[in-house]
């Protein structure tokens, strides 16, 4: 992936009580969340709004579910190209993901989750459904913040009345191997937001406008945000007809 770098992204505080659309806080930090996408097309994100145990239980999840047999998580599929389960590619064969697609209505996590536990999995489905809520709240400020950065806001009912959130749940296999191994290749995100949450292993690379590549070292207290192609050429378009 190249050369990396000791630059590091910026970190971007999201806790502060009064961070409101209209208050100095919001604005200084919409201002901040600009220019780290203008300057990464990513940053960190501080949010305390999930609390620690649902954090952990999230991994606990995650973990629960890539131990079900082959067979089963062969059972989540998808239209939509990877939202199902992708694995066992010989090009990344380190690499297994599953995707919850609505994951923060309980309904269709409920219904999805069925397929995978006929019999129901009532905490697994909670944790699920919880994370993916309260998180869903980090999402709805950013993107808030970017559509007023660019003079948008008059579609910012039309832009998150479309939101849909699929939440990917993705694990990478050890190399059994002391040689570096690649566990997905580089790409860039079709979506509109990404908030990636780590459990703090080492692995993320981002590139920047200047296609140099730093490591992102993950926190369990932080979450990375990247934009994805869908939003960019969005507010291009939106910009593109604004001016005209």
């Amino acid at each position: 992936m190249g050369s990396q770098t000791p630059l590091n992204i910026p970190v971007i505080d999201f806790t502060k009580p009064d961070l409101k659309p209209g208050t100095i806080d919001w604005d200084l930090v919409k201002g901040q969340v600009q220019q780290a996408l203008q300057e990464y097309g990513c940053f960190e994100a501080r949010f305390d709004e999930i609390p620690l145990d649902l954090r952990e239980a999230i991994f606990g999840a995650v973990e629960e579910l890539f131990d079900l047999p082959l067979q089963i998580k062969a059972r989540n599929i998808s239209k939509k190209p990877f939202h199902g389960y992708v694995g066992q590619y010989p090009q990344v064969p380190l690499y297994e993901s599953m995707g919850i697609d609505d994951a923060d209505i309980t309904e269709k996590v409920d219904a999805q989750i069925s397929t995978l536990w006929p019999q129901g999995n009532t905490s697994f489905s909670k944790t699920i459904h919880s994370f993916s809520k309260q998180l869903s709240e980090l999402d709805q400020m950013i993107r808030r913040m970017i559509l007023e950065s660019f003079h948008l806001e008059k579609y910012l009912d039309e832009h998150m009345d479309s939101t849909n959130y699929l939440l990917r749940m993705m694990k990478y296999k050890g190399p059994k191997t002391t040689e570096t191994k690649l566990g997905l290749n580089s790409h860039t995100d079709k979506n509109v937001v990404t908030i990636l949450f780590q459990n703090e292993v080492d692995g993320l690379q981002v590139q920047t406008k200047d296609r140099e590549w730093i490591e992102v070292k993950p926190s369990k207290n932080t979450f990375i945000v990247m934009i994805g192609e869908s939003l960019y050429v969005s507010l291009i378009l939106a910009s593109l007809f604004t001016n005209s």
